[in-house]
């Protein structure tokens, strides 16, 4: 996958490699702005990166670690390195084809399985009510867990409803803390809404400064639903890493354009799970909260805005 995204986008780590200022050896600081967009400071999770407190009281950190292509032994290493720096929401899929080397990396990474955060996703050939209770064991097996922090239906395919039914039941019985959906449009919400008694906490869909996600966001917001970023980078699609107003913007605050990205999502409210199997770009990705955007920078990133999906092939 990440070759493919490269016809016409720039791998960040060769842009990285030719930049003579690029430093791995960045600090995580103690977050001291986190009231200021309605966040809270975490109770279990680091405490520099902020949480969304769910629509059922459930704390999700705001940044998290995305490991889709990330398997074998790179997926194992890549969880257990991220841990070591500071992540505590780890996300993984059935379709990933990775979680038992993301359960790996949590087992090798030492720390308290209460610190953590962890989602996984119903695949859409999973969907109904009996074979949703199989999936989860399956997932959950895999993980080698005893619950999730969150899990999602993966897209708005097959047997909506009984899926939805045996979610609501699992998160009852406390093997999931939060259950929610991703790639789910506004009709698609508004339709399992009614169908169910558990309002989904989280709806995780494609979102980055190419893509905005306005009308969603706005309806998230007001139903209470975290909105969360799958590719926040868009997988270094239009050149994101080397663009020109995200690189002018990041000069004023000596920061990256990754870093501007994740921290325009983060101003927004929106929960974001950049993936990378090198150190110093997770590092760096955490780097994100001892600044703040302008609004006068916020209204710019927003003209990048192409109003279109940039992964049309997984439409």
């Amino acid at each position: 996958m990440e070759k493919r995204h490269q016809k016409n986008g720039i791998n960040r780590r060769s842009f990285l490699q030719r930049s003579s200022t690029f430093s791995a050896g960045i600090l995580m600081v103690p977050m001291g702005v986190s009231t200021t967009f309605g966040f809270q400071q975490p109770t279990l999770f680091q405490k520099n990166i902020p949480v969304s407190v769910l629509n059922n009281g459930v704390e999700m950190p705001m940044l998290g670690f995305g490991t889709n292509t990330l398997r074998g032994e790179l997926g194992v290493s890549s969880v257990q390195t991220a841990i070591s720096v500071g992540y505590r929401l780890i996300d993984t899929a059935k379709i990933y084809g990775n979680e038992e080397s993301v359960g790996m990396g949590i087992k090798n990474s030492g720390v308290n399985r209460e610190a953590l955060f962890v989602t996984s996703k119903l695949w859409v050939d999973d969907t109904g009510y009996e074979n949703t209770l199989e999936a989860f064991e399956l997932s959950l097996n895999k993980l080698g867990l005893d619950y999730l922090d969150l899990y999602l239906i993966h897209r708005p395919r097959g047997d909506l409803k009984g899926s939805w039914k045996a979610m609501e039941e699992l998160h009852k019985k406390g093997k999931i803390k939060a259950i929610g959906v991703s790639n789910f449009d506004k009709k698609q919400m508004t339709e399992l809404m009614s169908i169910g008694t558990v309002k989904p906490a989280v709806n995780q869909i494609e979102t980055h400064v190419f893509f905005q996600q306005h009308e969603a966001h706005t309806f998230m917001k007001r139903s209470g639903i975290q909105m969360e970023a799958w590719s926040p980078f868009a997988a270094g699609r239009n050149g994101i890493f080397t663009n020109g107003t995200i690189a002018d913007i990041g000069k004023k605050y000596n920061k990256r354009n990754a870093q501007v990205c994740l921290r325009w999502l983060f101003q927004r409210g929106i929960v974001s799970i950049p993936r990378s199997s090198n150190k110093a770009h997770m590092i760096e990705n955490l780097d994100i909260f001892d600044f703040e955007l302008s609004e006068d920078d916020m209204k710019l990133l927003a003209t990048l805005d192409l109003n279109k999906t940039q992964f049309p092939e997984w439409e």
